[in-house]
């Protein structure tokens, strides 16, 4: 009877480790260096465009308190409308039960920005990143916009956005401490691996349906 070798093991799963340390990286790399052209961080230097494509996240977060993701993406929004960079704000974000609203709320703080609610559009389907910019082309008939969120999810959302040819910029919410957001930039790592998952096999939005006019 041969003996159960655990050199060989712990070897093979070493070279599976590295293998998957590797794939990770180079997924980081591809994104970042792709969308690097088109992340601004001024309004002055921004191009206009009509529709800022909002991407959603949850108000709050676990303990109660107000997640900081989403208030800076806000103050990003009103910024740029302020400044006369978007016509419109088009937010998608997560309506997948009655009891949670994505949309809704960004709507109600915006307008607490002073942004006025016919220059807001919602897309209760953006319950991914890939869905909310393939919809703002394919449902909302917009493929040139400005996407708003913390840079590394516009390097991301910029890639997508490449990918299904729109012509997209990005304009970059204020960071989050790197304490705070630990779990979130280490979840981002594995959300690019899955980028090119999505690509090769070719996944699409959970829901398209029919075409919305903006404007």
């Amino acid at each position: 009877m041969k003996k159960f070798n655990f050199s060989k093991i712990i070897k093979f799963s070493v070279i599976i480790l590295i293998a998957i340390l590797c794939i990770i990286l180079i997924a980081n790399k591809t994104i970042s260096a792709s969308a690097k052209q088109k992340l601004y961080a001024s309004t002055i230097t921004i191009p206009k465009n009509k529709i800022g494509l909002l991407l959603g996240t949850s108000k709050y977060v676990s303990s109660g308190q107000i997640n900081l993701y989403y208030q800076y993406r806000i103050q990003a929004a009103a910024e740029l409308y302020h400044a006369e960079k978007i016509e419109f704000v088009l937010v998608s974000g997560d309506n997948s039960s009655k009891s949670y609203n994505e949309p809704k709320k960004i709507k109600e703080d915006l307008i607490k920005q002073g942004i006025p609610a016919n220059k807001i559009v919602l897309d209760y389907a953006g319950f991914r990143t890939l869905d909310s910019v393939v919809r703002a082309q394919k449902v909302f008939g917009e493929p040139k916009f400005t996407i708003i969120s913390q840079q590394f999810h516009n390097e991301r959302a910029l890639f997508l956005a490449d990918r299904f040819n729109c012509d997209a910029i990005a304009y970059n919410a204020k960071s989050v401490s790197s304490r705070y957001g630990l779990r979130v930039k280490i979840r981002e790592y594995f959300a690019r691996v899955k980028v090119f998952i999505d690509l090769m096999f070719n996944i699409k939005p959970k829901f398209l349906g029919d075409k919305i006019t903006i404007g």
